[in-house]
């Protein structure tokens, strides 16, 4: 009952609280519930990011976020009925109600399936990581060991990033290296892995799309792009699924970012008369996370050579009026060591003091 109540929200709750509780529980699902304790409705991440690509406020109720008609399960149910629910709609969690609707309790996952089960759909497509930058904002660390091979536990990132690709099937990696690179070939050569590893030597630094030139007779199919710093803790058929319905060249991968300024914001009009005070105002953002998709087809506007950044290439794209779709993940899905204070805090999410 502990786990269920954790679960629970009212109705009047915000969709931006929504997300925190969320975050907070590490639940991907939400019961919203009226004070009688009567199943209003259901609100995942994926109800959240189809609020959030309508361009809707993030300040409103989740009554209107919410999915008034989910799945349930009603009292007296079996167990392979639930199974069948959960595969079938590919459910982590189901609630339980009475005859009045009223939640009783639920059905998670793991409490079924004695072994873990992979529900996760495969997709196999190459996957290039920009592995060849110094991280100077990582320094004195980085003057030794190659930012991808920073551990967290008992990998390093690079490792970890490819581990979830390899999750939904993915196989043919791509790594662009330059600084440090024998290090970093030196490690995977030193164990047996399934990955099937191709190098892309820069001879200079080439910005973060710009090894992409050496792969325009290589890659013909549509294939992800990942910094080496950030795991994206999201659902990747998912996200490859948004990109191909909304027909996007490029398709970047954000992360909601909620800020609270502590202070009390002072509006002026011309001649310093005061117009309000706005105390402690909060906004929300969607930040580039370093994740994106890309059809093959963008590879030969790359320029051969030459240092060009990823963003390049998307502010060229958008001006020219081609398809950049964004796909909205919540902030903790977001996992990113590209600066000290990030780096501690992603060893904490990860149980490392």
């Amino acid at each position: 009952m502990e786990n269920l109540k954790k679960i629970l929200v009212n109705p009047e709750l915000s969709a931006i609280q929504t997300i925190k509780q969320m975050d907070e529980t590490g639940e991907k699902i939400l019961f919203v519930t009226n004070k009688a304790g009567k199943l209003l409705g259901t609100v995942t991440d994926g109800d959240i990011r189809r609020w959030i690509l309508k361009g809707k406020n993030l300040s409103e109720s989740v009554d209107k976020v919410m999915n008034g008609t989910p799945i349930v399960l009603k009292v007296g149910y079996s167990e392979e009925e639930a199974k069948d629910l959960m595969v079938i709609n590919r459910i982590e969690c189901i609630p339980v109600v009475d005859k009045d609707r009223r939640i009783v309790s639920a059905v998670w996952w793991t409490e079924l399936f004695s072994k873990e089960i992979k529900i996760k759909e495969k997709i196999n497509l190459p996957v290039v990581i920009m592995a060849g930058g110094k991280s100077l904002r990582l320094h004195p660390f980085t003057k030794i060991l190659p930012k991808p091979l920073i551990p967290i536990g008992e990998k390093p990132i690079l490792e970890l990033i490819m581990d979830r690709f390899q999750e939904y099937g993915c196989k043919k990696f791509y790594l662009s290296v330059n600084y440090k690179a024998n290090i970093i070939k030196a490690y995977f050569s030193d164990f047996k892995h399934d990955y099937n590893i191709n190098y892309i030597q820069e001879e200079m630094p080439l910005g973060t799309a710009g090894s992409l030139y050496l792969l325009k007779k290589r890659i013909n199919s549509t294939f992800w792009v990942s910094n080496c710093d950030i795991l994206i803790e999201a659902d990747y058929a998912d996200i490859l699924r948004f990109h191909k319905d909304s027909k996007n060249k490029i398709t970047i991968v954000a992360s909601m970012k909620h800020y609270t300024i502590p202070y009390g914001i002072v509006n002026i009009s011309k001649g310093g008369n005061l117009k309000s005070i706005e105390e402690k105002p909060e906004y929300n953002f969607l930040v580039n996370t370093g994740m994106y998709i890309l059809e093959p087809e963008i590879l030969k506007d790359i320029p051969d050579n030459k240092f060009y950044n990823i963003t390049d290439l998307i502010c060229s794209y958008n001006q020219a009026g081609k398809k950049i779709g964004v796909y909205p993940i919540s902030e903790k899905a977001w996992l990113d060591i590209g600066e000290w204070g990030e780096l501690q805090e992603t060893l904490k999410r990860f149980g490392i003091e």
